[in-house]
């Protein structure tokens, strides 16, 4: 296999990860940049390979999970986005997150080959220090909150200062230059609230898993404000 060809089958590979249903070959095939037929033959050695790629001309084809690249067939702009994208998790996040993005790009750094972990270890893309307000939330609590499907109790700061005290079902977590946001259906309101982390005084966990699910929540938010999904 040439080494054209290797990363041709790897834009392909990537192509259909961007797609949940299935995409025809003659969109793939303009996407990719071949023919329909060099197409159909490399999906033909992706599945030989052992690629879960379901479908066939004229229906269409999906890629299911299940099927792993090994790190070193990054590429060079994939590289440089990870490495960005820690780094910025790094300086942004709270500290259990920014432990996990250096720990998650060291781990990549071990298996990669020699010429890219050199690449890894000396890119230039640089992330500033943010000026930002200060949590008075706990992080980590609400992401485990959300990924938990779970209610808080929050007492909460409005831009005057006075104290309000809330139920709320986390399902997002915004991060800002200047501030992060926590996203959530609040029983008080009864509606989608924002509510920014420097201004939450305290976020109390309870037991009681909240009765809608979260991708569900989440979808009915970005339609009511206009957010389409994102990649």
């Amino acid at each position: 296999m040439t080494v054209a060809r290797s990363e041709r089958l790897l834009a392909l590979l990537q192509t259909l990860r961007r797609y949940r249903q299935p995409v025809s070959g003659a969109k793939l095939a303009a996407e990719t940049g071949v023919s329909l037929r060099t197409l159909y033959r490399d999906i033909a050695s992706l599945q030989a390979q052992g690629a879960f790629i379901e479908g066939e001309a004229g229906l269409g084809y999906v890629l299911r999970p299940g099927f792993m690249l090994p790190p070193m067939m990054f590429s060079q702009e994939e590289i440089e986005a990870l490495v960005l994208g820690s780094r910025w998790v790094a300086k942004t996040a709270d500290p259990r997150l920014a432990a996990g993005a250096v720990d998650a790009l060291a781990k990549i750094a071990a298996v990669l080959p020699p010429d890219l972990k050199e690449d890894l270890d000396n890119s230039t893309l640089l992330v500033g220090a943010p000026k930002r307000n200060e949590d008075k939330a706990d992080l980590a609590l609400i992401r485990r909150a959300i990924r938990a499907e779970h209610i808080l109790e929050l007492a909460y700061e409005d831009e005057k200062g006075a104290l309000t005290h809330r139920r709320v079902w986390p399902f997002a977590l915004g991060f800002f230059e200047s501030v992060r946001v926590m996203i959530a259906w609040c029983e008080l309101r009864q509606d989608f609230r924002h509510f920014r982390a420097d201004r939450i005084s305290s976020a109390a966990w309870t037991e009681t898993r909240y009765p809608r699910r979260r991708p569900v929540l989440l979808k009915e938010w970005r339609e009511a404000e206009g957010i389409p999904p994102q990649p």
